[in-house]
């Protein structure tokens, strides 16, 4: 069992969104001169590039009019809400959500994995992660002292399929592992699980009676009409299931703070015991914006695939274009994992020195499992223009930073 202070020493925040400025300085050899452009965080999504949903904000005024009714809701969400995104969800997921017991507002999905895994995890418990997935993942199994258990997915080369080691995980489970967790669309590759991956972890997580949390964040925004499928839908499904998505990155709603878990009732009772105590309820204004969710203008949605898929398609062209460079086109969602050539410095240097050089900030791959030295992520939900000069300054910088042979 961890100690208080081995706990919250695991739970870095440097290279998370947001935190740029909060890094220690550190004296880094700086070759070159400094490149101009447009400083592009591709740490987060630029909501600024990507406007929230029509009339979100409207719906945050009318919530705020409304008063108290509308801020001191139910812990797990207004009823009449919940309702509504009951069928709404039913709709997209492909199998019925019961409002009553079955489905949880929280303040962002990170909100919703962390009173999930709270639910889930107790001390000891073997939880079984992907790598490169998620980097909140990890943190949460080892905080919640559970035993973290990794699969391997060999992502870069498995076209059509995620490249998850399937026999891997059957093994983990035999062996007795209570939670699996993963994210579909991955975080951090955009690849998306094929059908069968899909049924196997269903058949398996039932056959070993395992827990599943099924990350769909990102399920709204799929490029090249890449097939999805639903894993809450198949008619083979574990007792213990769990869905988490929420209107934010895609809907550029973050700011909002908005997420839904839905599944399994009696853990959605867990979890709202565990809200209650933590955060009380989804702020209780911003959960009438839920109603723009799902509701956007004729059109809208399709337009911003396409806005993204065009910018994701220059940004796989201007990396793969560089000897050296190793990129998979994502299947969904508005992240890249990119492969670097080898260099004479960290991934945690590198990012550090893309920031003072070029006004680049990206996320090292580290932060998605210790053995990706060489990576890197960044969210392409930007400025096209802005993004793609961005990419070329940060090749520029790696240039100087490359190994030489």
């Amino acid at each position: 069992m961890s100690t208080i202070s081995e706990k919250f020493a695991k739970l870095g925040v440097d290279n998370a969104p947001g935190q740029e400025g909060l890094q220690k300085k550190k004296t880094l050899e700086l070759r070159g001169e400094k490149l101009e452009g447009t400083p592009v965080d591709f740490s987060h999504g630029d909501v600024d590039a990507f406007l929230p949903l029509p009339g979100s904000y409207e719906a945050f005024e009318e919530g705020y009019r409304i008063g108290g009714k509308q801020a001191y809701t139910e812990y797990r969400g207004k009823q009449s809400i919940r309702e509504e995104l009951a069928q709404k969800l039913s709709a997209f997921t492909g199998a019925p959500i019961d409002a009553a017991s079955e489905i949880i507002m929280t303040p962002g999905t990170q909100g919703a994995l962390f009173l999930a895994m709270g639910s889930l995890v107790g001390s000891g418990d073997k939880v079984a992660i992907v790598e490169p997935d998620y980097f909140a993942n990890r943190k949460l199994v080892e905080f919640f002292d559970g035993e973290l258990v990794t699969v391997p997915m060999d992502y870069m080369d498995r076209r059509g399929e995620a490249g998850l080691d399937l026999e891997r995980l059957e093994t983990v489970f035999k062996e007795g592992v209570k939670l699996f967790l993963f994210s579909n669309p991955n975080n951090p590759t955009g690849v998306i699980y094929s059908y069968d991956e899909i049924v196997t972890i269903a058949k398996l997580a039932k056959k070993y009676q395992v827990a599943l949390l099924v990350d769909e964040l990102y399920s709204r925004q799929i490029f090249d009409n890449h097939p999805y499928t639903h894993l809450r839908a198949q008619k083979e499904i574990p007792d213990n299931l769990i869905t988490i998505i929420g209107p934010s990155k895609t809907e550029s709603l973050s700011g909002y703070r908005l997420g839904v878990a839905f599944g399994s009732g009696e853990i959605i009772t867990r979890m709202e015991k565990l809200q209650a105590i933590v955060s009380l309820r989804c702020a209780g204004y911003c959960q009438a914006v839920f109603h723009t969710w799902f509701s956007e203008p004729d059109g809208f949605m399709e337009d911003r695939i396409r806005k993204h898929q065009a910018i994701r398609d220059e940004l796989v062209a201007v990396f793969t274009a560089v000897p050296g460079i190793k990129v998979r086109p994502s299947d969904g969602g508005s992240y890249l994992f990119v492969t670097l050539p080898e260099l004479d410095v960290t991934i945690g240097d590198f990012t550090k020195i893309v920031r003072e050089l070029a006004d680049v900030t990206v996320t090292p791959g580290t932060e998605f499992g210790p053995q990706f030295t060489d990576s890197f992520r960044i969210n392409f939900s930007q400025d096209h223009k802005a993004a793609v000069d961005a990419a070329k300054r940060l090749i520029t910088v790696m240039e100087r930073y490359r190994k030489v042979q």
